[in-house]
């Protein structure tokens, strides 16, 4: 199993269940997410048993943005 934490620049940190987070990240404002992962995919496995972690960004998707561009146009004013 594995632990998760994230921060509010969209990035996320994997580590090993029960390990301590690397010196380098504990400076940052980290959240420890509460679902419990199990499964993770190959790339992340080997970097969290070759350095101990994996640092990763969350990718906003070009459907994100639209959905979000859509939800604001309509709460506008002129449109209630």
């Amino acid at each position: 199993m594995f632990d998760v934490y994230r921060n509010g620049k969209r990035d996320f940190l994997v580590v090993s269940n029960g390990s301590p987070m690397p010196a380098l990240y504990s400076s940052n404002k980290w959240r420890k997410s509460r679902a419990r992962v199990l499964k993770v995919s190959d790339e992340i496995k080997a970097a969290v048993q070759e350095r101990g972690y994996y640092l990763g960004s969350v990718r906003v998707t070009k459907k994100d943005l639209i959905h979000t561009e859509c939800t604001v146009a309509d709460t506008t004013p002129g449109n209630l």
